[in-house]
């Protein structure tokens, strides 16, 4: 696993100055070794932690003659195989890494190399002869990588931060991305939070050449009707899949562990996981002793089953919250509102004591159908039905008869929600579900907002899926890579852990898509035919329980330990110097939340690591001038 960046030259010199910068805010991404590779008309910038092929395959990788270089971040699981079908072809290769394999993929294949690969991985490929830089994502996004646009150059990293270390790329708020952001708690790809600097969309490659750029797909989610087959014969394929998958997963030159949440995913990882590894695996949870979202007791259970090597955390307000907090707005690059940043934090740190490779659970909701909101997108339909008034009367009262709890999500929460989703567009109340902020509460926050634009997310994907298969591909494009993951590898290589995530082979994922809804959802029951697999193989505890989701106990803790944090951060300076907002929409926000009149945890650790963030990076409003363009304004949260 590593981190890489670089810069074309068309228009300026090479800044030697800025790459050493550049490797300096990468380094916990790659601290084993750093390199840079400076050409006629590209710097490329790498640093590498050591997973496969410990002795050799220093980055930047070139070719003997000096043409061809690479930065390459990731892990391509059948990199041997590729590696003979290279050496036949009459390749000869200098050391055992994958990153090697990759270039040379390059120079006999082109970009058609990368669908030969199985893996994550975000490449940067430079050829002088051709003046030609190729970046390319992998097919789900599970590694990242950011680009910026400018004069005809062009500017990728790994991080927001390394395009941040040029000082020509300004550090601009984009507004609309803010709206979006405020709305579902993450920002949605390709835009960012900053103008100008855009991601790679998962499944796609970039190619500069002498100051002008194109995007393609060099993969796309399958399309078309899904194949008939009965349940047995589902479960027999998906097996195979599962175990192929994590077999390659466990490749490592270091030590490699599980994390175990005790839930169905996770569990079905570290069951194929033991099949095949000759010792005692290394497992890792995070617990919240004495609440009633404890999953301590489940995975308790699968580590004694497995007969692992378990370790632990317990995360309680005791722990110091607010230093891993304020760490948060460096390492994250960009907020994300998604307050299961946290435990993962703990995750990871504790892990990174232990192991270097981490498998996880990770997309098995999104490709089988695990989130309550599918259930709440199906129940909505019926429900749009009941005349407005009603739905009205039933929110009052709900107010009235259910007080607000401190409760991760409480009941009264989830049905109050779920109420106000049925007045939005089933596009957007899908995004809104998961979300914050609604319409009415972002117009109220945002004067003068365009509004979130969730309904073009949505339309943007041109799926013509029915029912809980539209709303699957969405979360799959959006809340995946978005969030799920860019929350796992921030948190993760923070402390330079690599986590792997084995549902997310592309086999498994075409797979998911070629089946039919009811073998995913049928009636109430979700993942079914996961849960048919895993049906004697794993605890019945960990079949028969719900999905208890992995964040914190926000609404309590900003009552309690992170009252402080808040109120220090959300001051009515740093809410005028945004610019933005209505303050007293904030302070409104506050106000009913201490005084227990609503439950607005998530909102507030959404605007917390919001102006955590641009105090940090020293992000800058934008103002429009006279005729309607933006210009630097107000240096936010000073």
């Amino acid at each position: 696993m590593c981190g890489i960046a670089g810069f074309t030259t068309l228009n300026r010199l090479p800044d030697r100055d800025v790459a050493r910068r550049i490797v300096e805010a990468l380094r916990h991404r790659g601290p084993d070794q750093q390199g840079v590779f400076e050409g006629r008309g590209a710097t490329l910038c790498a640093v590498r932690l050591k997973i496969i092929d410990l002795s050799g395959g220093d980055q930047p990788f070139v070719t003997e003659d000096g043409d061809t270089a690479i930065a390459f971040n990731g892990e391509i699981y059948n990199h041997r195989e590729i590696r003979r079908e290279l050496e036949g072809l009459g390749h000869r290769f200098r050391s055992h890494c994958d990153t090697e394999t990759v270039l040379r993929a390059f120079l006999q294949w082109d970009t058609q190399c990368f669908s030969r690969m199985r893996g994550m991985f975000a490449a940067a490929l430079w050829t002088e002869s051709s003046g030609r830089l190729v970046l390319a994502r992998d097919r789900m996004g599970i590694k990242p990588l950011y680009y910026c646009e400018r004069g005809g150059d062009l500017y990728f990293g790994s991080e927001l931060k390394a395009i941040l270390e040029h000082p020509e790329v300004p550090r601009l708020l984009d507004l609309e991305a803010l709206d979006t952001y405020l709305s579902v708690n993450y920002s949605p790809g390709p835009r960012t939070l900053i103008q100008g600097i855009g991601k790679v969309p998962p499944g796609h490659l970039l190619e500069w050449r002498r100051g002008r750029t194109r995007v393609e797909a060099w993969w796309k989610f399958p399309a078309g009707p899904p194949r008939r087959r009965s349940l047995g014969d589902a479960k027999e394929e998906l097996d195979g899949l599962l175990n192929d998958s994590v077999r390659e997963h466990m490749v490592s030159d270091v030590p490699l562990g599980v994390w175990a949440s005790g839930g169905l995913d996770s569990s079905t990882i570290l069951h194929y996981a033991a099949a095949h590894c000759p010792g005692r695996l290394k497992t890792f949870s995070v617990s919240f002793a004495g609440r009633s979202f404890d999953e301590s007791k489940y995975f308790r259970e699968v580590a004694r089953v497995y007969g692992t090597d378990h370790h632990e955390f317990d995360l309680n307000p005791d722990v110091e919250l607010q230093s891993a907090i304020q760490d948060f707005a460096y390492y994250s690059d960009e907020p994300s509102a998604d307050a299961g940043a946290l435990p993962v934090w703990y995750l990871s740190r504790m892990s990174r004591r232990h192991v270097t490779v981490a498998l996880s659970g990770e997309g098995a909701d999104e490709l089988f159908g695990g989130y309550a909101t599918y259930l709440a997108d199906e129940l909505a339909r019926p429900f749009r039905l009941t005349p407005s008034p009603l739905r009205r009367l039933l929110l009052r009262t709900l107010d009235r008869c259910m007080p607000v709890s401190d409760e991760k999500i409480g009941l009264e929460y989830m049905l109050k929600r779920w109420i106000e989703g049925s007045w939005l567009d089933p596009d957007e109340a899908h995004f809104f579900w998961n979300g914050t902020f609604s319409p009415e509460q972002l117009r109220r926050l945002r004067p003068g907002t365009k509004g979130s634009g969730l309904r073009a997310l949505a339309e943007r994907l041109g799926i013509d899926a029915p029912g809980v298969e539209r709303y699957l591909r969405i979360d799959q494009n959006y809340y995946l890579p978005d969030d799920v993951l860019y929350k796992t590898d921030r948190m993760s290589m923070a402390h330079s852990l690599e986590v792997r995530p084995p549902f997310l082979d592309h086999r498994i994922v075409e797979f998911a898509a070629s089946l039919p809804s009811s073998l995913k959802i049928r009636g109430w029951k979700q993942k079914f035919l996961l849960k048919a697999l895993m049906r004697g193989k794993l605890p019945q505890a960990v079949l028969d329980r719900g999905k208890t989701g992995f964040d914190i106990p926000a609404h309590d803790w900003f009552r309690g330990p992170l009252r402080g944090l808040l109120m220090e951060t959300l001051t009515p300076e740093a809410v005028r110097a945004a610019a933005v907002f209505d303050g007293a929409a904030i302070e409104s926000l506050i106000r009913d939340h201490m005084e227990r009149r609503t439950n607005a945890g998530y909102h507030l650790w959404g605007l917390l690591t919001l102006f955590l963030w641009m105090k940090r990076w020293k992000v800058e409003v934008p103002v429009p001038d006279a005729v309607g363009r933006n210009t630097p304004g107000a240096l936010a949260a000073r």
